[in-house]
């Protein structure tokens, strides 16, 4: 797998206001884009995208469903690594024996994406993200 770079990281929240709250007053980071209650950068130095992604906006990109399924742990983040083939790295996967969320993707804001827990609860995308693409 030939992993070219973390596309992005975001803590998933439960409670979007006082985790907004944590990050923009606290940690001085400023949001310049917002979907609903999710809200992100790609200001911030070292990472192509960090966000907030509220933990029912992940149960329904994963699920088609608000509520994350009960008999699935909960994540605490997602992390996205970019690679040139999400299909082929998605099988890649599977065939080491992991088992994905979903198959390799292409979301409504164009990225494309194969999801899975990891061992210590992350929600990992392999992905391939035409935004941060050079033109």
């Amino acid at each position: 797998m030939d992993v070219q770079f973390v596309t992005s990281i975001a803590p998933i929240v439960r409670d979007a206001e006082a985790s907004r709250s944590f990050y923009s007053d606290a940690l001085g980071l400023g949001f310049e884009g917002q979907d609903g209650d999710y809200v992100f950068t790609h200001e911030l130095e070292g990472a192509k995208h960090f966000g907030l992604w509220p933990l029912s906006e992940a149960a329904n990109a994963c699920f088609g469903t608000t509520e994350w399924p009960a008999e699935i742990p909960i994540p605490q983040a997602s992390i996205e690594f970019e690679v040139a083939d999400v299909a082929a790295a998605a099988a890649e996967l599977t065939a080491k024996g992991h088992r994905l969320i979903y198959g390799a993707r292409t979301e409504p804001w164009g990225q494309i994406t194969a999801r899975l827990l990891s061992p210590e609860g992350l929600l990992v995308a392999v992905c391939y993200s035409p935004a941060f693409r050079d033109p």
